[in-house]
Protein backbone atom coordinates (compact mmCIF):
# COMPACT_ATOMS: atom_id res chain seq x y z
CA UNK A 1 0.00 0.00 0.00
CA UNK A 2 2.50 2.56 0.88
CA UNK A 3 4.52 1.73 -2.50
CA UNK A 4 1.31 1.82 -4.88
CA UNK A 5 0.63 5.57 -2.29
CA UNK A 6 4.24 6.69 -3.71
CA UNK A 7 3.62 6.11 -7.13
CA UNK A 8 0.72 8.33 -7.08
CA UNK A 9 3.07 11.34 -5.68
CA UNK A 10 4.15 13.36 -8.67
CA UNK A 11 8.16 12.73 -9.25
CA UNK A 12 9.14 16.43 -8.64
CA UNK A 13 7.44 16.34 -5.59
CA UNK A 14 9.01 13.08 -4.43
CA UNK A 15 12.62 14.67 -5.83
CA UNK A 16 11.92 17.71 -3.84
CA UNK A 17 10.29 15.79 -0.57
CA UNK A 18 14.36 13.61 -0.74
CA UNK A 19 15.71 17.10 -1.28
CA UNK A 20 14.50 18.64 1.58
CA UNK A 21 14.99 15.59 3.80
CA UNK A 22 19.15 14.94 3.05
CA UNK A 23 19.09 18.59 4.37
CA UNK A 24 18.23 17.94 7.66
CA UNK A 25 20.82 14.68 7.26
CA UNK A 26 18.27 11.55 6.24
CA UNK A 27 18.19 9.76 3.14
CA UNK A 28 14.81 8.80 2.03
CA UNK A 29 15.03 5.51 -0.20
CA UNK A 30 12.12 3.36 -1.51
CA UNK A 31 13.92 0.58 -0.96
CA UNK A 32 15.63 1.19 2.33
CA UNK A 33 18.58 -1.11 3.71
CA UNK A 34 16.01 -3.64 6.61
CA UNK A 35 13.58 -4.20 3.55
CA UNK A 36 16.70 -5.87 1.62
CA UNK A 37 17.78 -7.46 4.30
CA UNK A 38 14.59 -9.35 5.30
CA UNK A 39 14.29 -10.06 1.68
CA UNK A 40 17.73 -11.45 1.59
CA UNK A 41 17.29 -13.84 4.78
CA UNK A 42 13.73 -14.84 3.27
CA UNK A 43 15.21 -15.36 -0.58
CA UNK A 44 18.12 -17.42 0.92
CA UNK A 45 16.40 -19.77 3.68
CA UNK A 46 18.12 -17.77 6.72
CA UNK A 47 16.39 -18.72 9.60
CA UNK A 48 18.69 -17.44 12.53
CA UNK A 49 21.16 -14.06 12.87
CA UNK A 50 23.69 -14.21 15.37
CA UNK A 51 24.11 -10.75 16.15
CA UNK A 52 27.49 -9.52 17.50
CA UNK A 53 28.04 -6.06 19.32
CA UNK A 54 24.40 -6.06 19.70
CA UNK A 55 24.97 -2.76 21.97
CA UNK A 56 21.11 -2.94 22.79
CA UNK A 57 19.30 -4.32 20.33
CA UNK A 58 18.95 -2.04 17.61
CA UNK A 59 19.66 -4.65 14.99
CA UNK A 60 17.27 -7.18 15.59
CA UNK A 61 14.60 -4.76 16.17
CA UNK A 62 15.10 -3.72 12.66
CA UNK A 63 14.60 -6.88 11.67
CA UNK A 64 11.78 -7.67 13.25
CA UNK A 65 10.28 -4.13 11.85
CA UNK A 66 11.64 -5.56 8.80
CA UNK A 67 9.54 -8.25 9.53
CA UNK A 68 12.12 -11.14 10.12
CA UNK A 69 10.58 -14.02 12.44
CA UNK A 70 13.47 -16.14 12.78
CA UNK A 71 15.62 -16.88 15.74
CA UNK A 72 18.52 -14.19 16.92
CA UNK A 73 20.75 -14.19 19.25
CA UNK A 74 22.49 -11.15 20.37
CA UNK A 75 25.80 -10.21 22.03
CA UNK A 76 26.95 -7.67 24.42
CA UNK A 77 29.90 -7.54 26.44
CA UNK A 78 29.11 -4.17 27.91
CA UNK A 79 27.06 -4.48 31.32
CA UNK A 80 24.60 -1.34 31.30
CA UNK A 81 24.19 -1.81 27.12
CA UNK A 82 23.47 -5.46 27.69
CA UNK A 83 20.76 -4.70 30.37
CA UNK A 84 19.06 -2.71 27.52
CA UNK A 85 19.56 -5.28 25.41
CA UNK A 86 18.14 -8.01 27.48
CA UNK A 87 14.90 -5.70 28.71
CA UNK A 88 14.44 -5.52 24.74
CA UNK A 89 14.55 -9.02 23.85
CA UNK A 90 12.35 -10.13 26.90
CA UNK A 91 8.67 -10.28 25.27
CA UNK A 92 10.28 -12.13 22.25
CA UNK A 93 10.76 -15.65 22.78
CA UNK A 94 12.71 -16.07 19.22
CA UNK A 95 15.29 -13.51 20.71
CA UNK A 96 18.24 -14.39 23.00
CA UNK A 97 20.43 -11.59 24.58
CA UNK A 98 24.07 -12.92 25.72
CA UNK A 99 26.56 -10.85 27.90
CA UNK A 100 29.58 -11.81 25.74
CA UNK A 101 32.41 -10.73 23.60
CA UNK A 102 33.49 -13.11 20.62
CA UNK A 103 37.06 -13.01 19.56
CA UNK A 104 39.69 -15.28 18.35
CA UNK A 105 39.55 -17.62 21.56
CA UNK A 106 37.39 -17.98 24.75
CA UNK A 107 38.50 -16.43 27.81
CA UNK A 108 37.78 -12.53 29.31
CA UNK A 109 38.68 -9.57 27.22
CA UNK A 110 38.86 -5.55 28.44
CA UNK A 111 36.22 -3.44 26.99
CA UNK A 112 36.71 -0.22 26.81
CA UNK A 113 33.40 1.46 27.36
CA UNK A 114 32.87 4.79 24.91
CA UNK A 115 30.41 7.29 26.05
CA UNK A 116 28.32 6.98 23.17
CA UNK A 117 28.05 3.21 23.85
CA UNK A 118 28.09 2.02 21.02
CA UNK A 119 31.63 2.56 19.94
CA UNK A 120 33.08 0.84 22.79
CA UNK A 121 35.55 -1.66 21.61
CA UNK A 122 38.11 -4.07 22.88
CA UNK A 123 41.30 -2.06 20.89
CA UNK A 124 42.28 1.50 21.51
CA UNK A 125 40.64 4.04 19.73
CA UNK A 126 42.14 6.77 17.66
CA UNK A 127 42.27 10.18 17.26
CA UNK A 128 40.52 9.74 13.74
CA UNK A 129 37.85 8.32 15.59
CA UNK A 130 38.09 11.54 18.06
CA UNK A 131 38.16 13.90 15.77
CA UNK A 132 35.06 12.90 14.04
CA UNK A 133 32.95 11.67 16.67
CA UNK A 134 34.17 13.39 20.01
CA UNK A 135 31.11 12.09 21.96
CA UNK A 136 32.71 8.32 21.52
CA UNK A 137 35.84 9.01 24.07
CA UNK A 138 36.40 6.58 25.90
CA UNK A 139 34.98 6.78 29.98
CA UNK A 140 35.79 3.26 31.97
CA UNK A 141 36.86 -0.07 31.24
CA UNK A 142 35.20 -3.06 32.11
CA UNK A 143 35.79 -6.77 31.85
CA UNK A 144 33.51 -9.57 30.23
CA UNK A 145 33.81 -13.48 29.26
CA UNK A 146 34.70 -14.04 25.59
CA UNK A 147 33.85 -16.82 23.30
CA UNK A 148 33.86 -17.38 20.00
CA UNK A 149 31.81 -17.56 17.21
CA UNK A 150 32.04 -21.18 16.33
CA UNK A 151 31.85 -22.23 20.16
CA UNK A 152 28.56 -19.72 19.95
CA UNK A 153 26.63 -21.33 17.14
CA UNK A 154 27.78 -24.69 18.59
CA UNK A 155 26.20 -24.59 21.85
CA UNK A 156 23.32 -22.19 20.68
CA UNK A 157 22.21 -25.29 17.51
CA UNK A 158 22.78 -22.16 15.24
CA UNK A 159 23.11 -23.77 11.58
CA UNK A 160 25.72 -21.71 10.10
CA UNK A 161 23.95 -22.68 6.68
CA UNK A 162 20.90 -21.06 7.68
CA UNK A 163 22.58 -18.13 9.52
CA UNK A 164 23.43 -14.80 8.97
CA UNK A 165 26.59 -13.59 11.24
CA UNK A 166 26.34 -9.49 11.77
CA UNK A 167 29.62 -8.52 13.23
CA UNK A 168 29.84 -4.38 14.69
CA UNK A 169 32.42 -4.69 17.07
CA UNK A 170 34.28 -1.75 16.48
CA UNK A 171 37.91 -2.67 14.78
CA UNK A 172 37.62 -6.06 16.34
CA UNK A 173 36.33 -7.39 13.31
CA UNK A 174 39.29 -9.66 12.20
CA UNK A 175 39.78 -11.23 15.70
CA UNK A 176 35.94 -12.55 15.33
CA UNK A 177 36.12 -13.66 12.36
CA UNK A 178 39.56 -15.47 13.54
CA UNK A 179 36.76 -17.28 16.00
CA UNK A 180 34.46 -18.75 12.99
CA UNK A 181 36.63 -20.78 11.17
CA UNK A 182 34.59 -23.72 11.17
CA UNK A 183 31.53 -21.36 10.40
CA UNK A 184 33.02 -19.38 7.81
CA UNK A 185 33.10 -21.60 4.80
CA UNK A 186 29.17 -22.82 4.76
CA UNK A 187 27.86 -19.50 6.37
CA UNK A 188 24.71 -18.54 4.64
CA UNK A 189 25.50 -14.51 4.69
CA UNK A 190 27.34 -11.93 6.98
CA UNK A 191 28.03 -8.39 7.58
CA UNK A 192 30.34 -6.99 8.62
CA UNK A 193 31.11 -3.40 9.69
CA UNK A 194 33.82 -2.02 7.43
CA UNK A 195 36.36 0.63 8.26
CA UNK A 196 38.09 2.77 5.05
CA UNK A 197 40.30 4.26 7.34
CA UNK A 198 42.34 3.20 10.47
CA UNK A 199 39.82 4.36 13.60
CA UNK A 200 41.18 1.72 16.50
CA UNK A 201 44.71 0.52 17.03
CA UNK A 202 45.48 -2.42 15.24
CA UNK A 203 42.20 -3.04 12.92
CA UNK A 204 41.68 -4.58 9.81
CA UNK A 205 40.70 -2.33 6.86
CA UNK A 206 38.29 -2.89 4.15
CA UNK A 207 40.73 -4.33 1.68
CA UNK A 208 41.44 -7.01 4.17
CA UNK A 209 37.87 -8.23 5.18
CA UNK A 210 36.68 -8.13 1.92
CA UNK A 211 39.58 -10.47 0.95
CA UNK A 212 39.10 -12.68 3.67
CA UNK A 213 35.21 -13.10 3.21
CA UNK A 214 36.54 -13.97 -0.82
CA UNK A 215 38.90 -16.71 0.80
CA UNK A 216 35.92 -18.21 2.75
CA UNK A 217 33.89 -18.63 -0.35
CA UNK A 218 31.99 -15.41 0.29
CA UNK A 219 31.43 -12.59 -2.49
CA UNK A 220 30.81 -8.73 -1.35
CA UNK A 221 26.49 -8.90 -2.10
CA UNK A 222 25.63 -4.87 -1.55
CA UNK A 223 27.08 -1.90 1.00
CA UNK A 224 25.49 0.26 3.44
CA UNK A 225 26.72 3.93 4.12
CA UNK A 226 27.91 3.79 8.38
CA UNK A 227 30.00 6.45 10.16
CA UNK A 228 31.19 9.93 7.71
CA UNK A 229 33.27 12.58 9.36
CA UNK A 230 30.38 15.67 9.59
CA UNK A 231 33.70 18.06 8.99
CA UNK A 232 34.04 17.30 5.32
CA UNK A 233 31.24 14.15 4.44
CA UNK A 234 33.85 12.04 4.43
CA UNK A 235 33.05 8.01 5.00
CA UNK A 236 34.63 6.71 7.46
CA UNK A 237 32.93 3.29 8.02
CA UNK A 238 30.34 1.44 6.15
CA UNK A 239 28.46 -1.97 6.38
CA UNK A 240 29.29 -4.88 3.67
CA UNK A 241 26.71 -7.39 3.39
CA UNK A 242 28.15 -11.44 2.02
CA UNK A 243 26.71 -13.71 0.20
CA UNK A 244 27.89 -17.28 -0.67
CA UNK A 245 30.20 -17.24 -4.05
CA UNK A 246 28.30 -19.97 -5.48
CA UNK A 247 24.63 -19.71 -4.03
Amino acid sequence: MATQLLDRVPPTLRTLAKRTALRFGFDVTRHPFSTRLARLCADRGITAVLDVGANSGQYAQMLRQAGFRGRIVSCEPVADAHHRLARAAAADPDWEAERVALGAAAGEVEIHVAGNSYSSSVLPMLDSHLRAAPESAYVRTETAPMSTVDALMACRGLRPAETLLKIDVQGFEGAVLAGARDALPVLAAAQVELSLVPLYEGQQLIGDIVERMAEAGMCLWGLEPGFCDAADGRMLQCDGLFVRSDS
